[in-house]
């Protein structure tokens, strides 16, 4: 990475750099922010993309707990893949499902860009994930943040209202990563925003299958067979997808769990192999749980790692996929100048 800023104080530090440059040759900024401790996170101002975070463990070595790509070129052709992983990417501007591509607000009817199936999924053709974001703000020094912002026009994959967005990473003194997102609209909208890290508390090398999953919920979404919601809640007491106490991450999870109250802690991964674990926290209705990374021998990984269908679990905090056609779902209607605001932290503890 060629190096062309850096900011630094004694234990805290902001690194920009060049990450590559995109086919009409605009330029993909990186930058990589520290606090005291150690813990590193690498951004690009493509799709507001995390690339990389770094943590420190008791034992003073450093692990990598996020997939990711080397090149801007690999993200860029990730999109192209069987299903698109979408790594550390911010999704919106709704994230998952919406059946039919169909929804109505205030009466007029809204056919969206389908690229799932019959459905329109995380966006459509072209999501926040893909597009160029600009850097808002850039603050040194303790909690070290950037805030990166984009402005999506009306009609973009159809949906009303021109929506301005911002997202700001924070890298806290207490190993957490808080993300925090504002949008707001010309028109009436709909807006659903999402992170799409794919983490691996054991190294973006490895697989999650022995690492523990909590799953502070008593209810899951129903869903059809093409995975999207009937509208229905399932009771998970004592059901396979109760994760309320610890197990091993499942091989199979493509689920949206209902979270009860306001930002309590939704989901916690733990890695017995290097004690380490990370709590996730959310002001949102949901967390979508997905295990996956498959890049089917296509594209390779951060160091040329191969990643696979077990390489790494999502935790999709936001709003019920498809909300727009339930009226027994959260509203995920933004009024015409009112402020969309979603917050959530991932807390990293090493024992």
């Amino acid at each position: 990475m060629m190096i062309i800023k850096e900011i630094s104080h004694l234990k805290h530090s902001c690194i920009m750099g060049l990450f590559g440059r995109m086919h009409d040759g605009e330029v993909v900024d990186s930058y990589e922010l520290t606090n005291k401790n150690g813990m590193r996170l690498q951004v690009i101002n493509y799709g507001a993309t995390i690339t990389s975070l770094k943590m420190p463990l008791k034992n003073g070595e450093f692990v990598d707990v996020v997939l990711g790509f080397d090149t801007l070129e690999a993200y860029i052709k990730s999109f192209d893949l069987e299903s698109a992983p979408y790594f550390g990417a911010t999704v919106g501007r709704y994230a998952g499902r919406i059946n039919n591509g169909f929804f109505s607000l205030n009466g007029k009817a809204f056919h969206l860009n389908k690229n799932n199936n019959n459905n329109s999924l995380h966006g459509g053709n072209i999501g926040f994930s893909q597009k160029m974001w600009w850097t808002k703000n850039v603050k040194e020094g303790e909690n070290p943040s950037i805030t990166l912002a984009y402005f999506s026009p009306d009609g973009e994959e159809n949906y009303p209202g021109g929506l301005s967005v911002e997202i700001t990473y924070m890298v806290s003194e207490d190993n957490e990563l808080i993300i925090e997102y504002k949008a707001i609209s010309t028109e009436d909208t709909v807006v659903n925003l999402t992170h799409h890290s794919y983490f691996n508390l054991d190294g973006h090398d490895s697989d999650i299958l022995e690492q523990e999953l909590i799953v502070n919920s008593q209810k899951m979404l129903e869903t059809t067979d093409q995975n999207s919601p009937t509208g229905r809640f399932l009771d998970l007491d004592n059901k396979p997808f109760d994760f309320n106490e610890p197990k091993k991450c499942p091989s199979k999870i493509d689920n949206t769990f209902v979270l009860e109250k306001e930002n309590e802690f939704a989901a916690s991964l733990f890695n017995k192999k290097n004690n380490l674990k990370m709590t996730v926290y959310t002001n949102q209705h949901g967390v979508h749980i997905y295990v996956g990374g498959n890049c089917f021998n296509t594209i390779k990984g951060k160091e040329n790692v191969d990643y696979h269908s077990l390489s790494g679990i999502c935790f999709e905090t936001q709003n019920f996929p498809d909300a727009p056609n339930h009226e027994n779902f959260p509203s995920s209607v933004l009024r015409k100048e009112e402020i969309y605001h979603h917050k959530t932290i991932y807390k990293f503890q090493s024992f």
